[in-house]
């Protein structure tokens, strides 16, 4: 349990000095790697994939906003 929360505390340091796009990174590395403790004890794993899910989802986002009326 002090691992989760050292982490998520330090990606939220993270997430103060990312820019707008990183943040669907972090967002999905925290959402990746409590579903990967919880599914096997596989949190890093899981904060990886989320983080590469996170990110591809956020770019589509933006994409769609400035590119599609």
């Amino acid at each position: 349990m002090k691992n989760i929360v050292a982490a998520i505390m330090s990606l939220s340091l993270v997430a103060g000095a990312a820019g707008v796009a990183d943040a669907g990174c972090v967002k999905g590395a925290v959402v990746g790697g409590v579903a990967g403790h919880f599914a096997g004890h596989h949190a890093l794993l899981g904060a990886a994939a989320g983080c590469a899910i996170g990110h591809h989802m956020s770019h589509r986002r933006h994409y769609y906003r400035h590119h599609h009326y």
